[in-house]
């Protein structure tokens, strides 16, 4: 399609001949341009927000205490259950430790057999203090 068909005249010579086509507005003019700023005024207040925030916190905080509590006496449970059984764990290590030192007085008077003077299982140091064994095994080569 040429330009004389658009502009109905045909036969132009020049650019100049043609008329002036011009874009408008339309008929009663554009909408207004909205341009101010517009902030909405919908949503929670700031205090709205505040004790909001100030609630979970209080609450999560009490869940903490509870939590405490709880653990407290968890806590304390453990500690009266092990002290109730310490006597018989006592008990038992000082049994395992007259065997072993039975076995080790055995031992050292095999040795020492020949040994004018020596007495089996008195101490070679002379404190005057006694001392608890150590536990543990007391001479590992000893069977």
């Amino acid at each position: 399609m040429t330009e004389a068909m658009v502009r109905k005249k045909p036969g132009m010579a020049s650019v100049k001949d043609m008329p002036l086509l011009q874009d408008g507005p339309p008929p009663g003019g554009f909408a207004p341009v909205r341009y101010a700023r517009r902030i909405p005024n919908s949503g929670p207040s700031a205090t709205a927000i505040f004790l909001t925030a100030f609630g979970a916190f209080a609450w999560g905080m009490y869940q903490v205490g509870k939590g405490n509590e709880i653990r407290r006496a968890i806590k304390e449970e453990k500690l009266a259950a092990r002290s109730a059984i310490v006597p018989i764990l006592q008990a038992e290590e000082d049994e395992r430790f007259v065997k072993e030192w039975n076995k080790y007085l055995d031992e050292e008077a095999r040795i020492m057999k020949d040994v004018p003077g020596w007495k089996v299982g008195e101490s070679v140091y002379s404190s005057g203090k006694w001392m608890p064994p150590a536990t543990g095994e007391l001479r590992p080569d000893v069977w």
